[in-house]
Parts: structure tokens; C-alpha cells; sequence
């Protein structure tokens, strides 16, 4: 019924910082790649990893140039001194190249083409670095010393991004390693990137964009952001491109059938797609709708309840389901935990949970908070809703995707499902197709009762199961459910991949107790992608007490779409 979220806000810092932050989203899209993903298994074909590394003579030879210029372009000698010395630095690795290789076990080809991918990149570098930059002056123009220094910035703000990017993969990767069982041929090079004096590199470049930035202007900061942007959308689509010659795990429209892929796609709706809970928002409705009366002294069939008098019904509603709701899932909690998945355990305290909602209902319905609200009125509500960030994207595409065969179903709680219609038609979304509860309408105002289709877990399942014998075939079908709450328990665990974003308390603490692992999705498709490889893993299957966590819709999309 009703939901909190919230959203931490990160410590500010540098400009350097607050890029890394905002743009980290689309950063944690790389771990899905089926480069970076066998790789972090330890299953990467030997040939796939000594063609990325060969690419990296070219992006060295492009960083000690742009090193170069943005030195020639700092006034301050102290800059031209760490710039100096970050050049000496790439110089070296780059006549050390062969041998570092070597210490971690490989040996380079003799002879290596530039990938486009690379070429991309390192021109975009270079001429960033030449003071090419859409709105700048010219390199052979510059007057004055802010000038140069504007430059020098815009330089290493196309350096930064790929730096912080290879520290952040690497560290991702270890983390998933398994220290007693490791047998990754490629930990060597991914120590490498997770040293102390990588680290001290990527900070030390980030350091000096910040101070060089510091007088800039607003606009020159926005081309700053630009231009690291850029430069992390082609880092990014160089490890994508990398080639790859082994069957992967990642992403799901790449992997299936060659006829394509069979996918169905469920979701929740508040706080999955939605960033603000419909109750809320049905709720201002009425609230407003109240207050129009009030001042109009508007004739109704209905007994009118003042806006002040709605607005108290409403909030004694929330805090009352609130306070019963934190007591029914205690009690519905075993004493112990349970030492494995427990399903049919986990069925059976859910029923428990399903009558509580079922009377949260009712109450609504019996306080008359949902009489007389205009049809028009919920409609736009839903046409101005704010989405979490990538979500209307991501189920865009995959409804437009070439290679699959799509359906997008939407199940939920929501009491209105002209609510949730008419946010998914504000945007270039087809028509979706929505379950959930209905608001029943005498001409175009709502009667205060509801049409009740989905209030409980099971009935999400029994929706679920429903469509998906609807949709039978012969060929492969893989079913996704994204969710975060209690309600969307059932689904998740029936689906072939269950997807928690946005998890909520409930949720854990009821997984917890009912043996269901929470497992970052990059973490498990490492796994399965070892399984692949050792011949063990036949594909995606639910009922296996493992849901997967993510943190933005941004993972979503390169899990089955790939970027």
C-alpha cells in the first residue's frame, strides 16, 4: 500500500568527484560486458585478453601527447611539473610494455592492428588536447594564461574518466574472486590495476583537473563535463567491442537462440519504476480535488469531506498501515532462521501477509478518501510522474529491440491502473500491459470503491503464472522480474532471473529468515559464467533461492541488452 524510499546524497568534493559520481551509473554498465564478465571468471579466452592489451600501446602513445600539450599549456610551473611527470610515467610503462606482460604470465603478439574502438578514443583524446573543442579557440589563437589553463583542463578531463574506470573494473573483479580457489589466469593484471600506485595515478590526474578547474566559468565547466562524458562513453565502447569468441552469459539478447531471444518482462510499479509511491499521488489528488470544493462550494452526490479533514484521514491511513505493517511482518518471521530456501515456508507466511493488505484496503475504501476524484485528474498525474533514472529507456528498447521477441508486463499494488497507464503513454513507450487494482468510475469521477486484482503476493503470482501460459512456445523463453518489495517475493523467486532494485527492509529481512541469498548481479553472472564454462550450467532457472540486487536501472539494461 504505501512505501518510503530515499536517497543518500554523496559527500561533495572536486569536480573530478562529482563527474566520477554522476556519471557512475553508466560506469557499472562495463561489468557486464562479456569481456570484463569472462574475464572476472577466469574462462576469458587467452587471445580475447592479449588483443585488449595490445591496444594499449596506442592509448599511451596518445596520453604521453596529450601530456604534452596540456603541459605546454599550464601556467602555473607547479602543474607543468605534474603534468611533466605523469608524461614520464606513461613513457615508461610504454617502453616497459613487453615486459610487464610478461610478469603477468603472457606474451604479446608481435605485430597488432588499432582496433576503431581505439581509434575513437584516442583521437577524440588528441584533439581535445589540441585545443579542438566544440566553442574553443584554436591552439594557435590562445592569448592569455587562463586560456592556456582552460585547455590543460579540458585535456585531462578527457584523461580522467578512463583512469578511474580501470581502477574501479579492477577492484569490482577482485572483489568476486575467490581467494582459496583462485585459478584466474589473469589476477597478475588485475592486481596490477588494483596497486596503490594505480590508485595514486588516477588521483593524482584527478587532483590537478580540480585545481585547474577551480577558475573556470560555468560554461567552461559545463565543456569539462562534456568532454569527461565523452571520454567515458568510449572507454566504455571499447570494452564492449572487444571481441569475443566463447559462448557468455551476458547479455541476454545476445545469447539466445539465433532466431532470438523469447523474453518476458514483468515489473513493479511503485518504487521499481516509479520514483514516488501512486498512493501518495492519488492521495494529493483528492487533497487538491477537496480544496477546489472547499472554495467553490461545489454541489456533490457524494457527502463531502473538507481538504483539512482529508489530509488528517489520509495521514492517520499511512502512519496506521506503517505501524500494522512493521507487526505483521514480524510476526509472519520465523524464531529461527532458516538454514536453506524454505518456500513453502515462505508461501505460508505470506498468506498471512496477504489478509493484512486485503483490510489495508478495505479501510480505504470504508474512509471515502478515494470518492470523487476526477478521471482526468489521475491521468495527469500519471503523464507529469518522475521515473527512476533509465527505466522508461530500458523497457523502450527492449519492446524495440531487433533480436527479441518482447513483452512487458507491469504488476502492481496500485489502486488506479489509469495511473499507471497514462505515465507510461507520456512517453514513446507502445502500450504496455498493466495489472493491477481499478478505480470504478460514475461518468468521470471515481465512486470511492475499488476494483481489487492484485493486493497480495499471491495474486501477483497467479498473474504471473497466468501470462506466461498464455505465451507458451516451443522455442526458449527466459521470464525477468524486477522488483523490490514484499509483494513482488513470489514472482522474483519463480522467475528464470529475479532482479531486487531498491530493496526493501521487509524484503531482506524476510529473505533472511527463509534461506533466499541476495547476490549482486555482476557476482552471479561471474558464477554462471564459470559454470558455463566448466559445461554445469544450462542457462537461467528460477525457484533456486537466489535473487539478484542492482542498484540502477543503468545494470538492467546492459544485463539484457548489452550497452
Amino acid at each position: 500500500m504505501i512505501m518510503e524510499g530515499f536517497q543518500a546524497t554523496p559527500d561533495d568534493g572536486g569536480i573530478a568527484k562529482r563527474l566520477w559520481v554522476k556519471f557512475k551509473n553508466e560506469s557499472l554498465c562495463a561489468l557486464y560486458t562479456p569481456f570484463v564478465v569472462c574475464l572476472a571468471s577466469g574462462t576469458l579466452d587467452s587471445k580475447s585478453f592479449l588483443h585488449c592489451i595490445s591496444q594499449d600501446v596506442y592509448f599511451l602513445q596518445a596520453f604521453a601527447h596529450a601530456y604534452e600539450l596540456a603541459e605546454d599549456y599550464a601556467d602555473d610551473d607547479e602543474d607543468k611539473e605534474a603534468i611533466r611527470v605523469m608524461r614520464k610515467r606513461v613513457l615508461r610503462k610504454l617502453k616497459d610494455q613487453d615486459d610487464l606482460v610478461r610478469e603477468w604470465g603472457f606474451e604479446l603478439p608481435e605485430a597488432s592492428t588499432c582496433d576503431s574502438a581505439t581509434v575513437r578514443y584516442t583521437d577524440f583524446l588528441l584533439a581535445t588536447a589540441a585545443g579542438k573543442v566544440e566553442g574553443e579557440k584554436g591552439r594557435g589563437k590562445i592569448v592569455t594564461p587562463f586560456e592556456k589553463t582552460r585547455l590543460a583542463a579540458y585535456a585531462l578531463s578527457a584523461i580522467a574518466p578512463c583512469m578511474r574506470l580501470y581502477s574501479f573494473l579492477s577492484k569490482e573483479i577482485q572483489a568476486v574472486l575467490v581467494p582459496e580457489e583462485s585459478t584466474n589466469i589473469y589476477e597478475r593484471w588485475i592486481d596490477c590495476l588494483c596497486s596503490e600506485s594505480f590508485e595514486a595515478n588516477a588521483s593524482r590526474i584527478e587532483d590537478l583537473l580540480d585545481k585547474l578547474s577551480v577558475t573556470l566559468t560555468g560554461e567552461e565547466l559545463d565543456v569539462v563535463e562534456k568532454l569527461y562524458h565523452q571520454a567515458m562513453k568510449l572507454e566504455l565502447e571499447f570494452i564492449a567491442a572487444q571481441p569475443i569468441t566463447q559462448s557468455t552469459i551476458t547479455p541476454i539478447s545476445q545469447v539466445q537462440e539465433p532466431a532470438g531471444c523469447n523474453l518476458t518482462l514483468f515489473c513493479d510499479f511503485d518504487m521499481t519504476c516509479s520514483a514516488v509511491d501512486s498512493s501518495a499521488l492519488l492521495a494529493d489528488v483528492a487533497i487538491i480535488a477537496a480544496a477546489k470544493t472547499d472554495l467553490e462550494d461545489c454541489e456533490s452526490p457524494y457527502v463531502h469531506i473538507s481538504a483539512a479533514d482529508l489530509r488528517a484521514t489520509w495521514s492517520n491511513l499511512s502512519s496506521k498501515y506503517i505501524e500494522e505493517y512493521e507487526q505483521c511482518i514480524e510476526s509472519i518471521r520465523p524464531s529461527e532462521t532458516v538454514g536453506r530456501f524454505d518456500y513453502e515456508g515462505l508461501c505460508k507466511a505470506l498468506v498471512q501477509l496477504s489478509d493484512f493488505e486485503s483490510r489495508a484496503n478495505d479501510m480505504v475504501v470504508h474512509s471515502g478518501v478515494l470518492r470523487g476524484l476526477s478521471q482526468e485528474d489521475i491521468k495527469r498525474v500519471g503523464e507529469h510522474l518522475i521515473f527512476q533514472n533509465g527505466c522508461k529507456n530500458v523497457l523502450q528498447e527492449i519492446l524495440g529491440h531487433e533480436n527479441m521477441h518482447a513483452d512487458v508486463h507491469i504488476l502492481s499494488y496500485c489502486w488506479s491502473g489509469d495511473l499507471i497507464r497514462s505515465a507510461f503513454s507520456s512517453g514513446a513507450l507502445p502500450e504496455l500491459n498493466v495489472h493491477s487494482n481499478e478505480l470504478p468510475y460514475e461518468g468521470s469521477v471515481t465512486t470511492g470503491d475499488m476494483i481489487k486484482k492484485m493486493e497480495s503476493p499471491m495474486d501477483k503470482l497467479q498473474a504471473f503464472n497466468d501470462i506466461l501460459k498464455s505465451c507458451e512456445n516451443n522455442s526458449k523463453h527466459t521470464t525477468v522480474y524486477v522488483g523490490g518489495s514484499v509483494g513482488d517475493f513470489l514472482c522474483l523467486l519463480n522467475a528464470d532471473v529475479g532482479i531486487v532494485i531498491g530493496m526493501s527492509a521487509g524484503l531482506k529481512r524476510l529473505g533472511d529468515q527463509f534461506g533466499v541469498s541476495f547476490v549482486p548481479l555482476f557476482s552471479g553472472l561471474v558464477t554462471k559464467q564459470r559454470e558455463l564454462a566448466e559445461g554445469s550450467c544450462s542457462g537461467w532457472t528460477g525457484m533456486s533461492g537466489i535473487l539478484y540486487t542492482v542498484s540502477s536501472w543503468d545494470e538492467i539494461h546492459a544485463f539484457i541488452l548489452g550497452l
